[in-house]
C-alpha cells in the first residue's frame, strides 16, 4: 500500500468532481469546486474522519470493500478503479461492466442534447439515459426492471418494442441485436451477457433459431433506419454512436436528414410530448 500516492490520487479525483456529477446539491455556501471530504464520505458509507485519515497519509490500510465503495463514491472508470485498488494495496477484481451509472463525460454530453433524441445505452443494451426527445420518440426506457431493462430481451419478448420499427425490418433488426450481444457473450459468457442469452433460451424459439446461426456481422445493414411513431407516422433517421471504451457504455443520437420530412416531425415531438424532463440514473 502507498498511503502517499493513495491520499494524493482520491484528492485529485475528489477535486475533479462537481457536486452534480453525483446527484448532490451545490449549495450557496461553496467555495471552491469539487467535492467535499464528508460528501465524498456519505457516499462511500464510510465515517468522515475515516475518509479524512485516508487522505492525510495516516489512514490504515482500506480493504477491498471500502475501495469498491470509493469507486464508486467517485464515479471512476475502470482503468481508475483498477489503479486505486493497486494503490490501496489489493488486486482489482476482475472487470465486469455493469453500467449502473452513467459516466460524468457521458452526462454532460447529454444534458447539452436537449430536446435531440438520444440515449446512454450499457454494453448490454440497458437503456441508462434519456432525454426529452428520445422519451418522445420511444418512450421512457428506463423504467423497465430485470431482463425486460435489456433492449434484446425485449425485442424478442414483447411485441411493444417491435412495433417502432416497420415489419418488414423486424428479422433484419433481430439479427443485428443478436450480433451485437454475441461480442459481449463471447468476452463473458457467464457475466450478464450470458444471463441475457440463456433466459432468451428458455423462453423464445425466434432467438434460439438466430442465435444457432452464430452470425458475427449482418451484412446491408443501412444506416439510414426507418422508425414508426404512434402519432407522427414513420421516420427516417441516422444513428450516430459515441463509444466510451472505459465505462462500456454508448451514446446514440438520432437524427434526419436535413430539410426532410423527417425533420419536421422531430421537431414537432416537444408539441407530441413536452411532459417531463430528461430521465436521469
Amino acid at each position: 500500500m502507498d498511503r502517499a500516492l493513495l491520499a494524493d490520487f482520491l484528492r485529485a479525483r475528489r477535486e475533479a468532481l462537481q457536486p452534480e456529477d453525483v446527484g448532490l446539491p451545490r449549495g450557496t455556501r461553496r467555495r471552491a469546486g469539487g467535492l467535499r471530504r464528508e460528501e465524498v464520505a456519505v457516499l462511500a458509507g464510510m465515517s468522515a474522519d475515516y475518509y479524512s485519515r485516508i487522505e492525510q497519509r495516516r489512514g490504515p490500510m482500506p480493504s477491498e470493500q471500502m475501495l469498491a465503495a470509493l469507486a464508486r463514491s467517485l464515479n471512476l472508470s475502470s482503468s481508475e478503479r483498477e489503479h486505486l485498488f493497486a494503490l490501496g494495496g489489493h488486486s482489482a477484481p476482475r472487470r465486469v461492466l455493469r453500467d449502473e451509472r452513467v459516466s460524468p463525460a457521458m452526462r454532460r454530453i447529454v444534458e447539452r442534447l436537449a430536446d435531440t433524441p438520444a440515449m446512454v445505452l450499457s454494453q448490454f443494451g440497458e437503456t441508462l439515459l434519456q432525454t426529452r426527445g428520445a422519451i418522445a420518440l420511444f418512450g421512457d426506457y428506463t423504467r423497465f426492471s430485470g431482463m425486460s431493462r435489456y433492449l434484446l430481451y425485449r425485442w424478442f419478448t414483447d411485441p411493444a418494442q417491435r412495433a417502432i420499427y416497420p415489419p418488414e425490418d423486424h428479422a433484419l433488426r433481430g439479427r443485428v441485436f443478436t450480433v451485437e450481444i454475441r461480442a459481449a457473450y463471447t468476452a463473458d459468457p457467464t457475466g450478464v451477457a450470458g444471463e441475457i442469452v440463456e433466459a432468451l433460451l428458455a423462453v423464445s424459439p425466434e432467438f434460439a433459431e438466430v442465435w444457432r446461426l452464430h452470425e458475427v456481422d449482418v451484412t446491408h445493414h443501412r444506416d439510414l433506419k426507418r422508425y414508426c411513431h404512434p402519432e407522427l407516422g414513420e421516420l427516417e433517421m441516422y444513428t450516430r454512436r459515441l463509444v466510451d471504451p472505459d465505462e462500456g457504455q454508448e451514446l446514440l443520437v438520432f437524427m434526419a436528414e436535413p430539410g426532410s420530412p423527417s425533420e419536421q416531425k422531430l421537431e414537432s415531438l416537444s408539441t407530441v410530448n413536452s411532459s417531463g424532463d430528461e430521465t436521469m440514473i
